[in-house]
């Protein structure tokens, strides 16, 4: 796994205690932070109890080195600081921080960590990479529920800059700023949610917009491979540099956002009972197989992503969100 990348990065101050970091769960997302971690020199331990776990990670390590290297990070001799430890117990037991990437099943996590924090230091950081239950849920069995948080990355976490911190109804301020740094320095742009909310944002954001995907689809008014071409050369587009407030503060002229809601935002809401309300249903389940088939069956998954993360990582560049234009570990 070596890269003419070879450059090394400096110690962030904020976050020179975190050096061992303990990532539970071997499958995409802790294969995708394990790199990371990895690329900006932390020691990393996986803990997985699948008797293959050691060889998927590293066949998935081989997979985003390409994409690591891309992102302006040091990938030669990546897995020397890597290990493997089934005992989940061992595996935290000098951990600075743990990444939990586990089944989302709230038993599952509960009975996770319940186990790390026993036998993780005091110090240590705890995140859970959970893509909607809430902390405060997981942390119901935990004697110090105050040292979790969620830490949600958006797929796959070397890749996509957000990291949602998501605090349960007990989470310190102190864990909070731990996280805010940590991710930080790791090049991410973090984002703490200001409450706690199912689904968080980001996910619920691309929810809401799929449901309306799928209904149109659906309903035949377009294609798949239609409406993916209708988002990325419209919205897609201007969302990646102005959000959607700022994209309708630019749309209301001099008068921004408030000129925009009084002139067009009532027949904006009067649209809104008419949007769609799919179900998947065997018919639209088809219906959406057929036509991904159609438009993407005769490349393999894993060109599609190759592509896309070449793409991803053009467009980060333009608007200099790259790794190697943050701060770091």
């Amino acid at each position: 796994m070596n890269s003419p990348t070879t450059h090394a990065f400096p110690t962030d101050a904020k976050t020179a205690p975190y050096r061992r970091a303990a990532v539970i769960g071997g499958g995409v997302i802790g294969i995708s932070w394990t790199g990371l971690f990895l690329a900006h020199g932390l020691d990393v331990v996986v803990s997985d109890p699948r008797p293959d776990a050691r060889e998927k990670v590293l066949a998935g390590l081989d997979e985003i080195a390409p994409a690591l290297a891309a992102l302006g990070l040091p990938t030669e001799n990546l897995t020397a600081r890597l290990r493997f430890e089934a005992d989940l117990a061992t595996a935290v037991a000098d951990a600075d921080v743990v990444q939990e990437n586990g089944p989302e099943r709230l038993p599952v996590k509960q009975e996770i960590w319940q186990t790390v924090e026993q036998a993780a230091p005091a110090h240590a950081l705890l995140a859970t990479s959970t893509s909607g239950i809430p902390a405060t849920a997981i942390a119901e069995a935990m004697r110090q529920p105050e040292r979790l948080v969620v830490g949600h990355p958006f797929n796959p976490p070397h890749l996509v800059p957000l990291v949602e911190i998501v605090p349960g109804e007990r989470t310190s301020a102190h864990t909070l700023r731990q996280a805010h740094d940590f991710y930080t320095a790791l090049g991410k742009k973090p984002q703490i949610l200001r409450k706690e909310i199912p689904g968080f944002v980001a996910n619920r954001l691309q929810s809401a917009l799929f449901r309306e995907c799928v209904h149109l689809v659906a309903e035949g008014v377009v294609t798949e491979a239609e409406l993916d071409e209708i988002v990325t050369d419209s919205i897609g587009l201007r969302w990646a540099v102005a959000g959607p407030f700022r994209t309708f503060h630019l749309g209301g002229g001099p008068g921004g956002l408030p000129h925009f809601l009084r002139h067009l935002g009532h027949a904006m809401e009067a649209a809104w009972p008419g949007l769609g309300t799919p179900v998947f249903d065997e018919p639209t389940v088809a219906r959406l197989t057929e036509q991904a088939e159609h438009a993407f069956g005769d490349t393999p998954v894993g060109e599609l992503a190759i592509r896309r993360d070449r793409a991803q990582i053009a467009l980060m560049r333009a608007l200099a969100t790259t790794p190697d234009t943050h701060a770091h570990v």
